[in-house]
């Protein structure tokens, strides 16, 4: 089975580079699920309704969290829907909205699908959050009798030292960790020697020419003047498109993992 995970959707140019890639890309690569990182989606912040169903219609399974993802009110309907494929972090605390793992339906059969928030630096930096490590392995204990074709976990965190010891510490227990978050992507897809492909950060879609999707204009006085400052969605120039292709094998584990990245003017 081929497994394509898209990088932090970032605003509108990157939903307009989804729509322009993703079809065509489904084909050449012959894949079979989709997911993608929709934290950022509507104006950089969680996803509406409107804009999930756009992508799905463009072919998106699935889409993991992060720590905007429950931003707007109106998508906690659709995270306590087990039926609904959008996640949050499934470490946040007892009581939070929202299912800690789902499944979605793939060719191949079932494919658990969680997502886990590592540190993040700045203004989400005290939130409280359970220990990543102690809920996957609940959530896999909780699953350990469910038959399925693939697991994929998506580590969405600041600290590429967390990124890397999570690949490791599932390595051969799950089909990938993904990391993502930063928005850059990193250049060390591997399988892990057990059998699980990894990434510490798979990158993002949206404008090319930008502070991770976020124009220089809102940020530079920010950070040189001390200035209080929204950020605002990049809109000019070209964009980029950033994803891993995950081939699994007969037991659940990857065969390969492949970066993938394309600039569109």
């Amino acid at each position: 089975m081929n497994i394509l995970y898209i990088g932090d959707i970032y605003g509108k140019p990157g939903i307009e580079t989804v729509e322009k890639v993703l079809p065509d890309l489904k084909k050449e690569k012959h894949i079979d699920l989709v997911i993608a990182q929709a934290e950022n989606v509507s104006d950089g912040r969680s996803m509406t309704a409107s804009d999930m169903s756009r992508l799905r219609t463009l072919g998106v399974d699935c889409f993991t969290g992060g720590n905007w993802t429950l931003f707007r009110d109106d998508i906690v309907p659709y995270l306590n829907d087990s039926d609904t494929p959008v996640l949050r972090p499934a470490n946040y605390p007892t009581g939070t909205p929202g299912k800690r793992w789902k499944y979605v339906t793939s060719p191949a059969g079932q494919v658990l699908v969680v997502s886990l928030l590592g540190s993040i630096v700045g203004r989400d930096a005290d939130k409280p959050m359970d220990n990543p490590l102690k809920v996957i392995d609940e959530i896999l204990d909780e699953n350990k009798s469910v038959e399925r074709a693939a697991t994929i976990v998506n580590f969405h965190g600041d600290y590429s030292s967390e990124k890397v010891i999570i690949g490791y510490y599932l390595d051969g227990r799950v089909t990938a960790v993904i990391g993502d978050h930063w928005h850059t992507p990193t250049a060390d897809a591997m399988v892990l020697p057990k059998g699980t492909a990894h990434i510490t950060d798979v990158g993002m879609c949206g404008t090319l020419h930008s502070s991770l999707g976020v124009s220089f204009d809102s940020v530079i006085p920010r950070w040189r003047d001390g200035r209080q400052t929204k950020n605002v969605v990049a809109t000019d120039g070209p964009t980029q498109f950033n994803a891993v292709l995950i081939e699994t094998d007969a037991t659940g584990l990857a065969k390969t993992i492949q970066p993938i990245r394309k600039i569109l003017n």
